[in-house]
Order: C-alpha cells, then sequence, then structure tokens
C-alpha cells in the first residue's frame, strides 16, 4: 500500500501538495481542520477539491484554538494586518502546525501509511517557525520515536514538496499538474461568499506569485487589484 496523509486547507500551496502526492502515486487521504479560523469558506474549498482530485477520504477535524487565542486568526479582538509585518506576524497561531502534525500521524498510523504531506514554505512565507526544514526534521524524528508503527520499524516520512520553491514556482508546477487555483482560497479573512481581500499576506504573496509566474490571478476578490 502506498498511501499518504495530506493536509488540505483549501488554499493554493496544500493544494499544490495533494497534486504533486497524486503524481507520485500515493493514494490520497486528506485531512483539514476547523479550529476556531476567521472563515470556513476555505474548508468548503478543501472539501471540493478533495473530492475533484480523487482523494480516497476527507476528513475535517474540530480543533477550537480560539479557547487559547493569541493569533489573529483565531482572536476577533486582534486585526489581521493589512501590511507586512517585521519578525513573527500576530497571525502566527500558537504551535498550529504540531498540533496538526500530530493528528495526521496518528491518522497516517491507523491507516498504515507511511507518509505526510504538508505544503510548509520556508521561501515566499510570513516567518512562522513552523514552516522551516529544521522543524519538520525535528517532528519527523518525533513522530518514529512515539509511535507504534515507528518502534516496529514501520517508519513513517513527512514530505515538505513546496518547501525551497517560490510562490510562482509553486503555482507553476501546479498549473502543470492541471491544478484549477481558482477552486483554492489563501486569504486569512475572506468573506462570506469565498471572496479574498487582497490585503494580507497572504493574499500579497498570492498576487505576487501569479504576476511573477505571469500566469492570470483567478482569484474572486472581494475589491478589483
Amino acid at each position: 500500500m502506498k498511501r499518504a496523509v495530506i493536509l488540505l486547507s483549501g488554499g493554493l500551496d496544500s493544494v499544490t501538495t495533494l497534486a504533486i502526492a497524486k503524481q507520485q502515486g500515493f493514494d490520497c487521504y486528506t485531512l483539514s481542520f476547523d479550529y476556531g479560523q476567521r472563515h470556513d469558506a476555505e474548508l468548503v474549498a478543501a472539501k471540493k477539491l478533495s473530492i475533484q482530485m480523487g482523494a480516497i477520504e476527507h476528513k475535517v477535524i474540530n480543533i477550537d484554538l480560539r479557547s487559547i487565542g493569541g493569533s489573529a486568526l483565531t482572536d476577533t479582538t486582534i486585526d489581521v494586518p493589512d501590511h507586512h509585518e517585521a519578525g513573527i506576524p500576530v497571525t502566527y497561531v500558537p504551535a498550529r502546525n504540531t498540533v496538526f502534525l500530530s493528528i495526521a500521524l496518528g491518522w497516517a498510523e491507523v491507516l498504515q501509511a507511511h507518509a505526510i504531506f504538508v505544503g510548509v514554505n520556508a521561501v515566499d512565507y510570513s516567518g512562522y517557525p513552523d514552516c522551516r526544514p529544521e522543524y519538520i526534521n525535528a517532528f519527523e524524528k518525533l513522530a518514529n520515536l512515539a509511535t507504534k508503527a515507528g518502534v516496529e520499524g514501520q517508519y513513517l516520512h513527512i514530505h515538505t514538496p513546496l518547501i525551497d520553491l517560490t510562490k510562482s514556482q509553486i503555482i507553476q508546477q501546479g498549473i502543470a499538474l492541471g491544478v484549477d487555483y481558482s477552486q483554492t482560497i489563501s486569504c486569512y479573512q475572506a468573506d462570506n461568499e469565498g471572496r479574498a481581500c487582497g490585503q494580507c499576506d497572504s493574499c500579497r504573496f498570492r498576487q505576487q506569485g501569479f504576476e511573477q509566474a505571469g500566469i492570470s490571478d483567478p482569484t474572486y476578490y472581494q475589491k478589483q487589484i
């Protein structure tokens, strides 16, 4: 069996990662999280894309990270910035990737899957500490120490196919694999209709990526960009 759990947010990076996993011959099991984020448009997109792209199964796990707050994405009293911030921005969600990867690890062990794919990126990103290669390497080591599968020699590998790519390179690879980016949502504060704000870091990196790739941006924005 060549099974993989794919962390799928519904955004540009995670959908490209799903396409890459499929290209590599994995049977894909997609995993999304309703963690108290500002909107659920990305969850709707993730479910739709998971079906369209032929995932074997799609799960949505509910974890209310609003209860601890600490991020503009989970605390409505903290505004999503409309300009780039130096250092780690307020859109960083404390320990989010650690929580998500831990649950993905559990499902992977149940499925007897030896791979987890995650679309973290260390080039065109907002400075999040849990998107760095050293973090992924450390978590993979932990995963193989902490599980029955790992102890019995069934080692798991965390695949990060986008980690060294620019946003434009990610988009070009996704287009080559047939990804429909008009169905993806990357915005931190999309409206109820799933339209992007065009102002947050995630929107700006996305806009720049399409521009640098020389590809028309298919994103639905709240205001014409």
